[in-house]
C-alpha cells in the first residue's frame, strides 16, 4: 500500500508551486480574450475546390489592420474567421481578398467557387455581458457543488463534518481550474491563444469531471469509516485512496486517449477546447488523489490539536 497521505507535504509543495506560478502568470499577463468577450466580427466563407490554408489566409489579410486573425476550418470546404470589428466597406474589401484565393475546379466559374455564408458583428457590450455571465456560471456551479456534497455526506459527522467535504472539494476544484488558466495565460502571451466561450464550456466540464472523481474517493472514505469503525482516521483515508486510485487513473486515461486524438487530429476550432479538457482531467485526477483526501486529514489533525 502506497503511503499517499503520509507524504502529503510533498503533494502540497508541488501543487503550491503550480498554483503560485499560474496566479503569477495570470496577474502579470492576464488572459487574451477573443471577440466573444471583447467584441469583433465573424466571417464564414466556403470554397468549391481547394480550400486555402490558414496561414495563406492570414498573409492575404495582413494588409488590413484586423488585429489577431483567427482562422478555423469548418467541414470540408468552409472557413470561420474572427477579427476585430470592421465597417461594411472593410467587410467588402476582406471578402474580395478572400475571393482572390479561389482555385476553382476545371469547368467551374470563379464566382461559383466562393461563397460568403455569414457575417456577424459582436459589439463590446455583448462581449462584456458574456464575460459576466460566464463568471456567474462558474461561481454558481462552485456554490452548488458545496451544497450538493454537504447534502450527499450529511450522515457523516465524525470525525469530519459533512460540509468540510464540500469545502475541500471546491478547494481541489480551484486547484484544477487555476493551473489550466495559468497555462492559457502563457499561451496567450507567446502564442496568441485567445479565450472564447468554448474555453468557458470546457472549464465547466472540468468542474463536473473533477468533483465526480473527488466524490468517488470521498465516498469510499465514508464507506470505510462506517464499515470498519476505525479510530485511525489517517490510515482509513490512506486505505480508501489506495482502493480507488487504479479506478481513477484508468477512467482518466480512457478520456485522455479520446481527447488527445481530438487535439492532434481534430479541427482547429476545437483544438484548444480539447487542450483545456486534457489539462483539467490530468490535474483533476491528481487533485482527487493527492490533494483533496490529504486535506481532509490535515484539517482533522489541525482541529484535534486546537
Amino acid at each position: 500500500m502506497i503511503n499517499i497521505i503520509g507524504k502529503r507535504k510533498i503533494w502540497y509543495s508541488i501543487s503550491g508551486a503550480l498554483v503560485a506560478a499560474s496566479l503569477s502568470l495570470l496577474f502579470i499577463w492576464g488572459l487574451k480574450f477573443g471577440i466573444d468577450f471583447t467584441g469583433g466580427a465573424l466571417l464564414e466563407v466556403s470554397y468549391l475546390g481547394e480550400r486555402p490554408g490558414n496561414e495563406v489566409v492570414r498573409e492575404k489579410l495582413a494588409q488590413f489592420d484586423l488585429g489577431n486573425i483567427s482562422v478555423a476550418p469548418i467541414g470540408e470546404v468552409g472557413l470561420l474567421l474572427k477579427f476585430k470589428a470592421v465597417d461594411e466597406e472593410m467587410h467588402k474589401k476582406i471578402s474580395a481578398s478572400l475571393k482572390e484565393l479561389v482555385k476553382p475546379p476545371e469547368g467551374v466559374r470563379l464566382e461559383a467557387a466562393y461563397e460568403e455564408q455569414a457575417f456577424e458583428s459582436i459589439g463590446p457590450t455583448i462581449g462584456a455581458e458574456l464575460r459576466n455571465r460566464s463568471e456567474q456560471a462558474i461561481i454558481f456551479v462552485l456554490g452548488a457543488i458545496i451544497l450538493y456534497v454537504a447534502w450527499a455526506f450529511r450522515k457523516v459527522s465524525r470525525p469530519v463534518k459533512s460540509w468540510k467535504y464540500g469545502t475541500i472539494a471546491v478547494i481541489a476544484l480551484f486547484h484544477d481550474l487555476i493551473i489550466p488558466v495559468g497555462i492559457f495565460a502563457f499561451l496567450g502571451k507567446f502564442y496568441g491563444v485567445e479565450i472564447d466561450t468554448l474555453f468557458v464550456t470546457a472549464m465547466l466540464t472540468v468542474l463536473g469531471f473533477s468533483v465526480h472523481d473527488t466524490i468517488v474517493v470521498f465516498d469510499r472514505i465514508r464507506e470505510n469509516l462506517s464499515r470498519k469503525g476505525s479510530t485511525n482516521f489517517e490510515a482509513t483515508v490512506n486505505a480508501s485512496v489506495n482502493e480507488t486510485i487504479v479506478r481513477s487513473i484508468n477512467t482518466s486515461l480512457t478520456a485522455l486517449l479520446v481527447l488527445l486524438a481530438t487535439f492532434f487530429f481534430g479541427g482547429e476550432s476545437i483544438k484548444y477546447f480539447a487542450l483545456v479538457l486534457i489539462l483539467g482531467i490530468i490535474f483533476g485526477t491528481y487533485s482527487s488523489i493527492f490533494i483533496a483526501s490529504p486535506l481532509l486529514v490535515s484539517w482533522y489533525n489541525w482541529k484535534r490539536k486546537k
